[in-house]
C-alpha cells in the first residue's frame, strides 16, 4: 500500500504569470492565466480536464475556475488547508485521484493577491485570536515572522546556530534569482554586508530573512505515467507524497509540543521516505519551503538531510549554492528572492530541474525533493525523471 502511488503519474504541464507587487489582474484571473499556460503546456485542451486540487485559502474557486477556463466535466475536487502546507499535498491529492481513476487530467494550483491586505489574516483585527492564536496575539506574536523569529532564537540558543548560517541561505538564493528572468529579485544582488546591515523585522530576524509579498499565479498539470510518455515535455513523475500534522502540535510555535523544534517536516519525511527507493542522500536538487531563512535548516534536519542541531552548519561552505554545492537549493531562488506564492513556485521549479530547462540546471539531475512549509502542518514531493 506504501508503494502504490510510486511513479504511476506525472506532473506534465506548468504554467504561471508574471510575478510583481500590486499586479491589476484580480486572484481568479491569475488562476484562470496559469491553468490555462499548463494545459497549453502540457499539449492539452481545457476540455481535457476532469480534476481539480486547490488551496482552501483560494478565492477563484473551482466553478468560477472551470467556468472560465473551459474545462470539461468535473469528476474529483478537493481543497487542502494550512496555506503554506498545502502546495505539495494538492499535487499528491490530485496525483492520488488520477492513479485511482477518480480523474484522467487533473490540475492544482495557487492565486495570491498578498498586495490586498484581506488575504493576511493578522493584519485584520477581528480575524487575530481566534483558535490557537489566543495563546500567542496578546503575548506580541502577531504576524508569522514574530513566531518564527521565537523559535529561532531558541534553535540559536541550543544549537549555536548564527545570523552568518541565516545569512548563507539568504544569499544562496538571491544568487539563484539574479540569474532568473522571471524573479523579483532578478536584478537585485545581494551581499553579506548589506544582510548584516538590514533592518529588524522580528529579531533576530532581518528584512533579508523574510520571504517577498507577491501577486502571481501558478499551477501544474498531473495525469498518468502511460499518458505523459505522448506528452510534449518528459514526465516529472511523482515518486513519493506525504503529509504530516505531529501529536500536540500548534501551528509556527508548536506551543504544546515538548520539542518546538521538531516540527511537521520530521513526521512528513518518515512517511515519505518510506514510499521512496530514494534515500536523502540519493536526492540531487531540492526546493525547501523557504518563507523565512530559519525554515532551511529545521527542514534540512527533519527531511534527513543532516542530524539534529547541525542544519545551520550544513549552510556553511556554499552547500546550497548552484552549480557546487552539495545540495542546490531553491534554484529559481524560492519564495525569498523569485516570488512567494505559498511555496507553489518550487513545485514549478521542480519540474524544471527534471526537464533540463532550469537557469540554474543542476546537471543530469533526476531526483528532487520539493517541501511545503514547515511550522505548520505540511506536505512534500520526491520528483524524478
Amino acid at each position: 500500500m506504501l508503494a502504490s502511488l510510486q511513479d504511476r503519474t506525472a506532473i506534465v504541464g506548468i504554467g504561471q504569470t508574471r510575478f510583481g507587487k500590486g499586479l491589476g489582474d484580480s486572484e481568479l484571473s491569475l488562476a484562470c492565466q496559469a491553468v490555462a499556460a499548463a494545459i497549453d503546456d502540457a499539449g492539452l485542451k481545457p476540455a481535457d480536464v476532469d480534476g481539480l486540487a486547490m488551496f482552501s485559502m483560494e478565492n477563484g474557486r473551482e466553478v468560477d475556475l472551470a467556468r472560465n477556463v473551459g474545462l470539461g466535466d468535473i469528476t474529483h475536487f478537493g481543497e487542502i488547508g494550512y496555506g503554506g502546507g498545502a502546495g505539495c499535498a494538492a499535487v499528491g491529492h490530485a496525483a492520488m485521484a488520477v492513479a485511482t481513476g477518480q480523474c484522467e487530467v487533473a490540475v492544482a494550483w495557487r492565486a495570491r493577491k498578498r498586495a490586498d491586505k484581506a488575504s493576511r489574516p493578522w493584519a485584520q483585527a477581528r480575524a487575530r485570536v481566534p483558535g490557537s492564536w489566543q495563546w500567542s496575539r496578546p503575548a506580541g506574536l502577531l504576524r508569522p515572522v514574530d513566531e518564527i523569529a521565537m523559535l529561532t532564537r531558541r534553535y540559536m540558543h541550543e544549537y549555536g546556530a548564527t545570523r552568518d548560517h541565516l545569512a548563507n541561505v539568504a544569499l544562496a538564493f538571491r544568487k539563484h534569482a539574479n540569474r532568473n528572468p522571471d524573479a523579483m529579485m532578478r536584478d537585485k544582488p545581494l551581499t553579506r554586508e548589506a544582510y548584516m546591515a538590514a533592518r529588524w523585522i522580528s529579531e533576530p530576524l532581518c528584512l533579508y530573512d523574510n520571504c517577498l509579498e507577491t501577486d502571481g499565479a501558478l499551477a501544474v498539470v498531473i495525469t498518468s505515467a502511460e499518458r505523459a510518455r505522448d506528452l510534449p515535455h518528459p514526465p516529472a513523475y511523482i515518486h513519493a507524497f506525504a503529509q504530516g500534522l505531529p501529536q500536540q502540535h500548534q501551528p509556527m510555535i508548536n506551543f504544546f509540543c515538548d520539542d518546538p523544534l521538531r516540527g511537521p517536516a520530521w513526521a512528513c519525511a518518515r512517511r515519505l521516505w518510506e514510499r521512496s527507493e530514494f534515500t536523502p542522500q540519493d536526492i540531487d536538487v531540492a526546493q525547501i519551503y523557504d518563507a523565512f531563512s530559519p525554515l532551511i535548516p529545521l527542514s534540512l534536519e527533519g527531511y534527513g538531510f543532516c542530524e539534529r542541531g547541525e542544519g545551520a552548519a550544513f549552510t556553511e561552505g556554499g552547500a546550497l549554492e548552484w552549480p557546487h554545492g552539495r545540495l542546490p537549493t531553491n534554484t529559481a531562488g524560492g519564495g525569498m528572492s523569485e516570488a512567494y506564492v505559498h511555496g507553489f513556485n518550487l513545485i514549478t521549479e521542480g519540474v524544471r530541474q527534471i526537464r533540463g530547462t532550469s537557469v540554474c540546471q543542476v546537471a543530469d539531475a533526476a531526483s528532487c525533493l520539493v517541501t511545503s512549509g514547515e511550522g505548520v502542518p505540511t506536505s512534500a514531493l520526491l520528483l524524478r525523471g
